[in-house]
C-alpha cells in the first residue's frame, strides 16, 4: 500500500488569472511529472470505495492509478476506455465522486482522479490511440436515438458498438444537449465534443440535426421506420418562480440565458437574445448552474452579480451528515465565484418589483432554518427581515421539472411518473412497445455522469431483447 499521501499533499488545478476576458477554459492543468507524483498518492487499497461505490461508470481507478504513476499512459487510456465511452467529458465537468469516497480523503485529501483521467485520455487523443468503436459486424438491426445529450450519446455509442445501425435525431443543430447548450465554455469547450461526434460519424452513426420529433416528424413514423425508440430528450421543463410580478420583462430561465451565450459563440445566432451588459443581474439558484450564470454575467459585462440560495450556507468542510464514502455536503466554491458576485444564503424570493413594464428589482426575505443531524429540514421567515436586491435581469436557475409538456408532440401518449418524467420498467421499456427511455427523461435531472450510464445500460437492454427476437 502506497503512503505517498502522506508525504505529497494533494495539488489543485489553478485558473488563468485573464479568464472574464473570454469563453476559453479557466484550468491551467498540471504537467506530466506532477499528475504522476499526484496518482503515486493513491493507496491501492484493498477494498476500492471510489471505483465500488463513488464512481457511477465504475472506472477501475486504482489500476488507472497506478498505470499513470509509472508513467503507462497508453495502458491507463485502454483500461479507462473500458468503462467510460466519453472519459473527455466527464474529466472536465463530472462532480468528481469518486474523489469523495476515496480512502486518501480519509486521513489526508482525496487522490485528484480528475486530473489523471484528463491526462490519460489526453494524451490518448494526442497519440492517435481513440478510434471509432465500430462493430466486428452488422445484425441489420434499425435504432432511432431521440435527442443527443449525454444519455443519447452514450446509448448511440453503444448501440452501435453492438453491430446496429444507429441514426440519432436531434432538435438542435448540433450534438452535445446542454453540454453544448447549458454548460459554458469555460468549462467545457465545444471542440471536445466536436473531435467525439466526429470519430462517432466514422463509425457509421448517422445524425439527423435541426430535427423535432413531433414538430417535422412523428413518434409514430419514427416508431414504424425503426425496430427500436430510444428516447433520451432530457428533464427540460425548467421550475417556475410564481410570485407577484412575474409577468415582467427582463425575468428568464438560466437555461435561455445560457443557450442564448452559447448560440451566440458558436455562430448559430447572429446577437445575444439575452444580454447583463451593463445590468445587476439576480441569479435565484445557489447551484452549478447559477454558478455558470454568474460567470457568463461577468463575461458579458455586469454592472453586479448577486446570487442567492433559499437554503442555509453549507460548512466549508464535509457535514457529519454525510460521512465517508458519501457524496459531501460542504459549501463549493467554483471558479465562478472567484471571479466575482456576492452569494446570499437563506433568502426567500417574495415578488419582483419593475418599473415600465420591466423588472428593476427583487423583494426578498431572510430565512430562519431548523436543521438536523446538519442538513436543513424546515424554514421560518424571520419578522421585518424584508429588504429589496436591484436588478435589470433577473435569471431563474432552480433546476428542472420533468419533460416538457407536448415533448415529441404527444401523438403516442407515453405513461409518466408524478415527477413529470417517462415511466418505464426494468429494462427501460415505456408503456408503448419498442419505444425506451432513459436518462433525465426517466430519472429528473441529474449529472452527466449519470446519464451516460444510462445510456450505457439502455443500450444494453436493447441490444439483448433484439438478440432474443423480442423486438
Amino acid at each position: 500500500m502506497s503512503k505517498d499521501f502522506l508525504t505529497h499533499a494533494r495539488r489543485n488545478p489553478d485558473y488563468r488569472k485573464d479568464r472574464v476576458r473570454d469563453f476559453r477554459d479557466v484550468e491551467i492543468r498540471p504537467g506530466i511529472d506532477v499528475v504522476r507524483e499526484q496518482a503515486k498518492r493513491c493507496m491501492g487499497c484493498g477494498i476500492p470505495f471510489c471505483h465500488a461505490y463513488g464512481c457511477p461508470l465504475g472506472n477501475n481507478i486504482p489500476e488507472i492509478n497506478a498505470a499513470v504513476a509509472e508513467g503507462r499512459l497508453e495502458y491507463a487510456y485502454k483500461i479507462l476506455s473500458q468503462t467510460s465511452p466519453f472519459p473527455e467529458f466527464t474529466s472536465r465537468i463530472c462532480p468528481a465522486l469518486c474523489e469523495s469516497a476515496c480512502c486518501a480523503g480519509l486521513p489526508s485529501s482525496p487522490v485528484t482522479v480528475k486530473q489523471i483521467e484528463f491526462l490519460a485520455v489526453e494524451s490518448a487523443f494526442a497519440a492517435g490511440l481513440v478510434v471509432p468503436r465500430k462493430p466486428y459486424s452488422n445484425t441489420g438491426k434499425r435504432v432511432a436515438v431521440v435527442g443527443a445529450g449525454p444519455s443519447g450519446l452514450a446509448c448511440a455509442d453503444r448501440l452501435r458498438e453492438f453491430g446496429h445501425e444507429v441514426c440519432v435525431f436531434e432538435k438542435r443543430p448540433n450534438a452535445g444537449g446542454l453540454m453544448r447548450y447549458g454548460i459554458p465554455n469555460f468549462k467545457l469547450e465545444k471542440g471536445i465534443l466536436d473531435r467525439r461526434i466526429s470519430l462517432m460519424r466514422e463509425a457509421q452513426i448517422d445524425f439527423e440535426f435541426d430535427v423535432e420529433i413531433g414538430r417535422d416528424v412523428s413518434l409514430e413514423f419514427i416508431e414504424r421506420k425503426f425496430d427500436a425508440v430510444c428516447l433520451c430528450i432530457g428533464s427540460e421543463s425548467p421550475r417556475d418562480l410564481k410570485i407577484p410580478g412575474r409577468e415582467l420583462e427582463g425575468i428568464v430561465f438560466a437555461s435561455d440565458f445560457l443557450a442564448s451565450q452559447m448560440r451566440f459563440l458558436l455562430g448559430e445566432s447572429p446577437s445575444l437574445d439575452v444580454s447583463a451588459k451593463g445590468k445587476n443581474v439576480i441569479v435565484i439558484g445557489g447551484g452549478d448552474t447559477g454558478s455558470d450564470c454568474l460567470g457568463t454575467a461577468i463575461r458579458q459585462g455586469a454592472k453586479s452579480v448577486t446570487q442567492i440560495e433559499i437554503l442555509p450556507e453549507p460548512p466549508a468542510e464535509r457535514a457529519p451528515s454525510t460521512p465517508w464514502p458519501m457524496w459531501e455536503y460542504k459549501k463549493r466554491v467554483s471558479s465562478s465565484h472567484l471571479e466575482g458576485g456576492k452569494r446570499l444564503w437563506s433568502i426567500g424570493s417574495s415578488a419582483f418589483i419593475g418599473k415600465d413594464g420591466r423588472v428593476c428589482a427583487l423583494k426578498a426575505k431572510r430565512l430562519s432554518w431548523t436543521l438536523e443531524s446538519g442538513r436543513p429540514k424546515s424554514f421560518e421567515e424571520i419578522p421585518n427581515s424584508d429588504f429589496e436586491i436591484p436588478g435589470e435581469l433577473v435569471l431563474l436557475s432552480m433546476g428542472f421539472v420533468g419533460i416538457p409538456k407536448g415533448a415529441l408532440g404527444g401523438g403516442i401518449p407515453l405513461a409518466l411518473n408524478e415527477k413529470g418524467t417517462i415511466r418505464v420498467d426494468s429494462c427501460g421499456e415505456t408503456s408503448i412497445g419498442k419505444i425506451f427511455a432513459c436518462g433525465d427523461a426517466v430519472n429528473g435531472p441529474s449529472l452527466v455522469v449519470k446519464a451516460i450510464v444510462s445510456g450505457k445500460k439502455l443500450a444494453e437492454a436493447v441490444d439483448k431483447k433484439m438478440r432474443k427476437n423480442l423486438l
